[in-house]
């Protein structure tokens, strides 16, 4: 890896020098034409544009008849500013010997790169995008080169194409192999819209962690930044679509909420989403957070005739990454009414207006996550209760009966002085023991 990261390295700092170097002797590589550039502090040169390198100049300031430098200075086409500072910013005029005009030059004074900062989020697990900002304004047109490469320790293959899931395989690679594999990169990371602070990599491997390379240029130098990431840490979906907040009618205690996957996350069966939903009544301040079981949620304790702001976001069901942000507030406001009830009436339906709940009655058991549930008659309790006490005597009657008649079958009659012939002893045991009380 050592070996790759230096290639990059020189491939970077070759770039750089390369846009660098332009800056040396009338450089036109940055801004507009006859512009030149300076450290505050620092001496400056400055070279005349419109001469032949080594030809001696006269230097005036833009506008004052007061000479700079003379063509006897042994300088040159250069003029040398000592420990230049913002007073020396503005426009140069050099002249040939015999007084032609040699060209103009504008001087803007700034200071050399330092290493951007850099961070990278994912919205799914199949790309990831990387954004940028400097780490201090240099003051000076600026550009970045963008790179990235595989972090090659772990390399993950599909081995069962029509399997559920990709095996993995550990791959040790060494200088030579990732010199030999294509696979391991460097690649240019496409700044997306070109000349913006962001870079995406399309097609990343979820499981496979990435070497992001973000150099930042300008006329006195360069610095680079490296950041190491992986998709699993830095996986963040966008939030949640389409979320509706609807009424249950007959029920001032209920809404129910449902959305969508976000647009952006490709539906596969092993790559899923986890949900969390807050809710809160108007000029309420505080959240209420539930974690639903799908895409669909029935809040039950509701405030009635209060409307109520709704919110959702999402998150890798196997919790890699993070949450995502808070989907846009949905309102609504619980039903009013009161639901119809069907009663069999001469063969025919009839509808008769259910009693409407109390507002501080338990509410009533939450129904199914499914697509509009059907509201279900539960048996009572203690009905319940008492059939199973009942199915528990009988069971236990049915097996002393059974004790009895085996006993009855097996017993041998036996004598005994008090005259009671052929009784099995059990009949007799039960039938003294009796007699005793």
């Amino acid at each position: 890896m050592s070996s790759s990261c230096s290639g990059l390295s020189r491939v970077l700092v070759a770039v750089a020098t390369a846009l660098v170097s332009a800056s040396s002797p009338c450089p036109q590589a940055w801004g507009p034409p006859g512009v030149q550039y300076g450290q505050p502090g620092r001496s400056v040169k400055l070279c005349c544009p419109g001469v032949t390198a080594g030809d001696p100049v006269s230097w005036f300031r833009d506008g004052e008849p007061k000479l700079l430098q003379g063509p006897d200075s042994g300088l040159g086409h250069e003029l040398v500013l000592a420990q230049a500072d913002s007073t020396d910013e503005g426009t140069y005029i050099c002249r040939t010997l015999d007084g032609a005009l040699g060209g103009t030059v504008t001087l803007q004074l700034g200071y050399p790169p330092a290493r951007p900062v850099v961070s990278c989020q994912a919205a799914d697990y199949e790309n990831f995008s990387c954004t940028w900002s400097p780490s201090q304004i240099s003051g000076l047109p600026t550009r970045y080169l963008t790179s990235y490469r595989c972090v090659c320790d772990w390399v993950w293959m599909p081995t069962h194409l029509d399997g559920p899931l990709p095996t993995r395989k550990k791959t040790v690679l060494g200088a030579d192999s990732q010199r030999r594999s294509p696979s391991t990169g460097p690649w240019p990371c496409p700044q997306d819209p070109l000349g913006a602070a962001r870079c995406v990599v399309h097609g990343a491997e979820f499981w496979s962690q990435y070497r992001i390379n973000v150099t930042e240029v300008n006329p006195l130098g360069a610095s680079t930044r490296l950041l190491d990431v992986s998709l699993q840490s830095i996986l963040r979906p966008d939030p949640p679509q389409g979320l509706r907040v609807e009424s249950v009618p007959g029920y001032p205690r209920r809404l129910r909420a449902s959305w969508t996957y976000p647009a952006s996350w490709p539906r596969q069966p092993h790559f899923l989403l986890k949900f969390r939903l807050q809710y809160r009544p108007a000029q309420h301040p505080a959240w209420s957070t539930v974690e639903p079981a799908g895409l669909e949620e029935v809040i039950t304790d509701a405030v009635a005739g209060l409307p109520h702001a709704v919110r959702v976001s999402a998150r890798d069901f196997l919790d890699a990454g993070t949450w995502s942000t808070w989907s846009a507030e949905a309102w609504g406001t619980p039903s009013t009414g009161t639901v119809p009830k069907e009663i069999p009436a001469w063969g025919q339906l009839h509808t008769q207006p259910e009693v409407e709940p109390q507002v501080d009655s338990p509410a009533p058991p939450r129904p199914s996550l499914q697509p509009h549930p059907r509201l279900l008659d539960h048996r009572d309790s203690v009905e319940q209760v008492a059939v199973l006490a009942s199915l528990g005597i009988l069971s236990f009657l049915g097996l002393v009966a059974g004790a009895l008649a085996l006993g009855l079958w097996s017993s041998k009659p036996v004598e005994d002085p008090g005259g009671l012939r052929q009784i099995p002893p059990i009949i007799l045991s039960c039938w003294c023991g009796w007699m005793d009380r």
